[in-house]
């Protein structure tokens, strides 16, 4: 809902102060991101080159980098101030005024470049849902570290505090630094925050005991890798990969930016604790990046995936359900234009009801009226409205909505049911409808609804285009057969089933259509939609069997369906 500006003040004034009141609101959510910022420079400093934090680890530029792509100016502005004052707070500078304010400004400018040229331009999204946004994120934070290390050492060199291998020996660091820490905080911050506003769960308690387990299995490589003497431990380094790896497969993004995470935070604690300097440290973290960036590949390649899966199964839940509507429009197609025979086929029992029972009431007003005669007339008169009331209630049953079942199914009964709902319609056109049903068929499975809708919609097909087509006027009445039989398996042919035919005398399928005609929009009639076949295709292959055109012919139309009986396997 929108509010109403207020009349007294101008719409400029008003989105000034809405402005002025969203910085206000920032102002406090600014302030604590300063303070983790601050906080884990102060964790993470443990080497510097005359002045400059030169530690190849920066956690507090991850976390502001993902502001940036949360909430741009708000981001840089922490991210300035931020570094100034680790440099006071934490670093105990020697650098002049200038060299650190030129540091900072450099670092800010480069960093909320890359992120908003990152978001907005190439539209990252901030969840982080698929490859593309992931490697764009990494290759926004190497670009900025790069501009940031030519940057610096131009400043540097050009204020001449430092010399070139001074430069040299803080630059390099601080550029592999500054892409490790991106690369496994950024990721990390983004996913905690979309979790936040969807209101989702980043991490279920159920998974305590795996993530224990993942956490021993990480200490230990990391306590081989970095209790090794000299370049001993890079070989054992590749380790880390099965429990990162391990998972990125289970759990998706998530699980590999908690995985990366813990391996970050144990390397750097090891390397300090076992006293590594900053060249050991460097060479340590670039092999991190590699398998930072192998990590969060994979985990996005899974939680992309999965995704994709999700958006299958709902988009066949909805195709599902948009079927079940289309064939539920269909069965009152079929009833609405059957609607004055059917209105006949119960008008005319409960006629002859009445008719019998007016008779019966005479008999038994007249004195010495014959009893038995009576009694036999309220007799026809009850078989009659039985028959009204088993036509409504087959009429009920197949308009009835609901999940569709999985029952055993009489062929008999089937074919009975149609020929009741379908015969007053067909009778009403001068059409003929005959079933020819063996007993002693094997029952099939399925929806007794949906199966009764098939054969309908064929019967319907085919009364329409005998009238159409005048043979009912004609030498040859109009004739549609309902025939049955037991299809016995050939080798390697489709299981054992019932084979259902629906034949007619009809003008035949015309070649354009054959082909086509069980496909959504197909139609020879000028004001049908096209759907009733594609329908009755789709609810055939629902319960495992087929349904094909036999015959196209003129005069021997004929509709051909197998279904598997009860316990046989469906078709694939």
């Amino acid at each position: 809902m929108t509010t109403p500006a207020d009349p007294g003040r101008p719409a400029a004034s008003n989105e000034a102060s809405s402005r002025a009141a969203a910085a206000v609101r920032s102002v406090p959510a600014g302030l604590a991101a300063l303070a983790v910022y601050v906080a884990l420079e102060w964790l993470g400093f443990i080497h510097e080159v005359k002045g400059l934090p030169a530690t190849p680890w920066n956690p507090g530029l991850g976390v502001v980098f993902a502001l940036v792509a949360l909430d741009g100016p708000l981001a840089a502005a922490v991210l300035f101030a931020g570094i100034v004052l680790a440099e006071i707070l934490v670093v105990d500078t020697v650098l002049s005024w200038p060299l650190v304010l030129g540091v900072a400004a450099i670092e800010t400018t480069c960093y909320a470049a890359a992120g908003l040229l990152a978001l907005r331009a190439f539209r990252i999204d901030p969840r982080l849902g698929h490859l593309r946004d992931v490697l764009l994120l990494l290759a926004a934070g190497f670009v900025g570290a790069c501009l940031v290390a030519v940057l610096l050492t131009v400043l540097l060199i050009g204020f001449g505090d430092l010399g070139l291998r001074d430069v040299l020996a803080a630059t390099v660091p601080l550029l592999v630094g500054d892409v490790i820490g991106i690369a496994v905080i950024t990721p990390l911050v983004l996913r905690l925050a979309a979790a936040w506003r969807a209101g989702e769960q980043f991490f279920a308690p159920a998974l305590a005991v795996e993530a224990g387990a993942t956490a021993v299995v990480i200490g230990a490589c990391l306590w081989l890798v970095t209790a090794s003497p000299g370049p001993e431990g890079f070989k054992y380094f590749h380790l880390l990969a099965l429990p990162v790896v391990t998972a990125a497969v289970r759990h998706g993004l998530d699980g590999a930016c908690l995985a990366l995470a813990g391996v970050q935070l144990g390397l750097v604690a090891l390397l300090h604790l076992h006293g590594h300097d900053i060249r050991a440290f460097t060479e340590y973290q670039a092999l991190m990046l590699v398998l930072t960036a192998t990590g969060l590949v994979v985990g996005v390649v899974v939680s992309e995936r999965r995704s994709a899966e999700r958006m299958a199964r709902a988009a066949e839940r909805r195709a599902k359900a948009r079927e079940a509507e289309a064939a539920q429009a269909g069965r009152f197609h079929l009833v609405s234009s059957m609607a004055s025979a059917l209105a006949h086929e119960i008008t005319q029992p409960m006629t002859a009801a009445r008719a019998l029972a007016r008779a019966a009431q005479h008999i038994l007003q007249t004195p010495g009226g014959d009893v038995a005669r009576a009694e036999a007339n309220l007799a026809s008169a009850i078989a009659q409205i039985d028959h009204a009331g088993a036509v409504i209630r087959r009429m009920r049953d197949f308009l009835r909505r609901g999940e569709p079942v999985r029952e055993p199914v009489a062929i008999g009964d089937l074919v009975a049911d149609v020929v009741a709902i379908a015969g007053a319609d067909a009778r009403a056109h001068g059409v003929a409808l005959v079933a020819e049903v063996p007993p002693g068929l094997p029952s099939v499975t399925g929806d007794p609804v949906q199966l009764q809708q098939v054969l309908l919609n064929l019967v319907r097909n085919a009364v329409e285009a005998i009238v159409s087509a005048g043979v009912d006027a004609g030498t040859a009445p109009g004739r549609v057969r309902i025939a049955a039989a037991r299809r016995r398996p050939s080798p390697g042919q489709e299981p054992d089933g019932v084979e259902v035919t629906v034949a007619d005398n009809g003008p035949g399928v015309p070649d354009d259509l054959a082909d086509t005609l069980f496909e959504p929009l197909t139609t020879s009639k000028q004001d049908g939609l096209g759907l009733g076949l594609a329908i009755c295709a789709a609810i055939v292959e629902q319960h495992g069997g087929q349904i094909v055109l036999a015959s196209r012919a003129s005069g021997a139309t004929e509709f051909r369906i197998v279904l598997p009986i009860e316990g046989a396997a469906a078709r694939p």
